[in-house]
């Protein structure tokens, strides 16, 4: 199981979730209309979903119908993105 990251957080894109990730399992682009988790990394902690400012982030069974089709939007970014050996101090996160 993982997180997944949602609808509300397109356009917003608020670190958050990234500052607190003990995995670094969060990314993005700039060109990019939000942040993705890594299904592969995550390690279902939940620290990410209580900080989002925009209520964005659940838990893979607790995503709303309306937003499941973004499980699998997160796990495809990570088929297209190369983050292999990416691990970024919290202060260079924000430099997406």
């Amino acid at each position: 199981m993982t997180y997944t990251i949602t609808d509300p957080c397109i356009d917003t894109k608020d670190a958050s979730c990234v500052d607190v990730c003990p995995v670094d399992c969060i990314h993005t682009t700039a060109d990019d209309p939000q942040y993705y988790i890594d299904p592969s990394m995550c390690i279902d902690c939940a620290a990410c979903e209580p900080v989002c400012p925009v209520s964005a982030i659940f838990f893979e069974d607790d995503v709303p119908e309306d937003q499941k089709k973004f499980t699998p939007i997160n796990a495809e970014w990570f088929e297209t993105h190369d983050t292999s050996g990416a691990w970024r101090s919290t202060a260079e996160r924000h430099d997406a």
